[in-house]
């Protein structure tokens, strides 16, 4: 039996979706990409193929609140973070772009987090 490629198949999750989530100028995407010790997220307007906005656990304004918090709790200050960036450029709806991940874990406490932040999607 084969061995499953998990990198693969997220991406062909991913581009599965892209096929109908396009952020537009009115509501641009925000899309998650994580590994394994880290999450990032970003605001992007797909029109101009432009990141508007975006933060992440490497982000060093960000990186000095995670000291001592566990994944799932980066994900919620990064999704916190996110959304006030968005809010100070005006940015208040996006589409949620999952990047091929479950709906779940620190996917989720990021969106979770985004939403409570500001951000309608």
């Amino acid at each position: 039996m084969p061995e499953i490629d998990r990198r693969m198949a997220r991406l062909r999750r991913h581009s599965r979706v892209r096929k109908y989530v396009v952020g537009v100028p009115e509501r641009p995407r925000l899309n998650v990409f994580r590994s394994l010790r880290h999450i990032y997220a970003q605001v992007i307007d797909d029109g101009q193929g432009r990141t508007l906005v975006s933060a992440s656990t490497v982000d060093p304004q960000v990186e000095a609140l995670l000291q001592g918090l566990t994944k799932t709790e980066q994900a919620r200050v990064v999704g916190k973070m996110l959304a006030e960036r968005a809010l100070s450029q005006d940015i208040r709806k996006v589409v949620f772009d999952r990047g091929g991940y479950q709906y779940h874990g620190r996917v989720k406490a990021l969106a979770d987090a985004a939403r409570e932040g500001g951000l309608e999607f």
